[in-house]
């Protein structure tokens, strides 16, 4: 019994710990094109190493406005930041 337990609550970890993110439910027809996106993005001051489309999100890795390494996911019909990392 305990066994069962400890591997149902192990795999509900792992498949979150794998699971994309959910930025928008908009279909792809309705997201911002990359590259007018990533212009955006320059504009505000990014510097964009590497550009994603994981799930249903853009992501970036790269440098914000004040030199900081950033991980970002966006909405991709709207801009919004859904989760970010600063080192």
């Amino acid at each position: 019994m305990i066994r069962a337990t400890v591997l149902a609550i192990f795999m509900a970890i792992s498949t979150q710990a794998y699971a994309k993110k959910n930025c928008t439910s908009e279909p792809k027809s309705k997201w911002m094109e990359e590259k007018a996106f990533q212009e955006m993005l320059v504009k505000q001051g990014y510097t964009i190493d590497k550009f994603k489309t994981p799930g249903t999100c853009y992501e970036i890795y790269g440098k914000n406005a004040k030199g900081q390494k950033v991980e970002i996911y966006f909405n991709p019909v709207n801009g919004d930041i859904v989760k970010s990392e600063i080192e």
